[in-house]
């Protein structure tokens, strides 16, 4: 890897993504060979093993290998995903794991190591320069955007790099897609990704062969293609597996706790529930439940640690309905069938709220930038949450049709990241943690 390269890195709530930009100007994403196949996204999750054969005393996995592990021996694994919803959080400060403690930049760390491990010879030597994808906005509440930054330099620099920048996540996707501009244009891009959804208002203009940018408004949300699955399983999979049923307690008929649904949102936390006192009362509420037939599907789901299995179902209904305006829910595990065919509308309802979010994000971009919509003369829409028909559709309806463009959905971040390595001037793109 000749030392003029520089490395982006699109940490994502759910994938990551890494591209290297050579002398030559042109971008190559780093792939990552799993299950057979050659892929760009590597997820981004831990696992933790306890192994008597480590000197360590834990085995450590990243991306597909550490969903893997867990799948393995998920009692025995302690599996961390979408942990960059915590970088921005001051009251995270640390976790234990297998008697050791972790801080966020020491999970980060360990995750870019299995990154590279698994990279081989396409990151085996470090450049000095990276630069690094962050959102407009961090998820969290009161998230504390310097602390963030902070956490991710440690990181970083530990991996050898000497020079650590940052961009916006969607300035990068921009980036990416500015080349493609045969004039001066306001472009506003629009970036999904599983954990937030953000939003640039640029200026790109070229003078004397340089393109330069302007920014001019952003804003982001913490709402995105993980709320969108969520939906799904609470409107869809929960009420076959006991939601809204009822129980006898003596001469009371009382609701079956939704707190007990609500661990859907993270389908790993599913397995952990096996052994806690949610687990036994809700064996226990299966005898006394009015239906027990469904409260009983819940028990062999988590029994049979099909959590995973039940969110994949979950990313084909929402692909399919990405194409087809209905598709069919599809859940085989064990004795657990769920079958039911699903109207786009229905989706679309189901997701209202996180729709009328993603519009407010935008009406805020456009109020910082003091712009009209019929002064923005292109839009980029990238993120798998892009495919989403309403999604599109928002943008469509506000700006025409002939506006939008998309492409490179899951890669323009990181190939724009690297790509801005070989401008002139840096500054304009990319900043430092303070």
């Amino acid at each position: 890897m000749p030392a003029s390269q520089t490395i982006g890195i699109d940490f994502g709530t759910t994938n990551t993504v890494v591209s290297l930009t050579g002398a030559d100007g042109q971008a190559e994403l780093v792939r990552f060979a799993a299950d057979g196949a050659h892929a760009s996204t590597f997820r981004s999750a831990l696992s933790f093993h306890a192994d008597p054969d480590e000197l360590s005393g834990r085995k450590v996995e990243g991306g597909p290998w550490a969903i893997e592990a867990y799948l393995d021996e998920p009692t025995e694994t302690r599996l961390i995903q979408s942990f960059k919803s915590y970088a921005a959080s001051p009251l995270f400060t640390e976790t234990t794991i297998i008697g050791r403690r972790y801080r966020f930049e020491d999970m980060l760390s360990a995750f870019l190591l299995r990154l590279r491990a698994h990279a081989g010879d396409q990151m085996a030597e470090t450049p000095p320069r990276v630069i690094v994808g962050r959102p407009v906005r961090f998820a969290g509440a009161s998230p504390d955007p310097a602390l963030a930054l902070s956490r991710y330099e440690i990181a970083f620099r530990r991996l050898g790099f000497s020079e650590v920048l940052y961009a916006y996540e969607p300035v990068a996707a921009a980036f990416f897609f500015a080349r493609r501009l045969k004039q001066d244009a306001t472009v506003l891009v629009a970036d999904f990704g599983g954990g937030t959804s953000d939003f640039s208002i640029i200026r790109f203009e070229r003078r004397d062969g340089v393109l330069r940018s302007t920014p001019l408004g952003r804003s982001g949300v913490a709402v995105a293609g993980d709320a969108f699955d969520y939906r799904i399983i609470d409107n869809l999979v929960s009420p076959e597996l006991g939601k809204g049923a009822s129980y006898r307690d003596y001469a009371n008929i009382l609701p079956i706790p939704n707190r007990y649904f609500a661990t859907f949102a993270r389908w790993d936390q599913l397995a952990l529930m096996r052994g806690s006192r949610d687990m036994r009362d809700i064996r226990g509420l299966v005898r006394r439940c009015l239906e027990p037939e469904r409260l009983a599907r819940l028990v062999a789901v988590l029994d049979g640690n099909h959590g995973y299995r039940l969110y994949q179902s979950v990313s084909r209904l929402k692909e399919a309905l990405s194409v087809q305006t209905e598709a069919r829910f599809a859940f085989r595990a064990g004795d657990v069938v769920i079958e039911k065919d699903v109207a786009r509308t229905q989706f679309e309802g189901w997701i209202s709220r996180e729709l009328a979010a993603i519009e407010g994000a935008v009406d805020e971009a456009l109020a910082g930038a003091a712009l009209e919509p019929d002064q923005i003369d292109r839009v980029f829409l990238t993120g798998g949450s892009s495919f989403v028909p309403a999604v599109r559709r928002l943008f469509v309806e506000r700006f025409g049709e002939a506006k939008i463009d998309s492409g490179a959905e899951l890669e323009s971040i990181a190939a724009g990241l690297s790509l801005m390595g070989a401008e002139r001037d840096l500054s304009q793109w990319c900043e430092r943690a303070v």
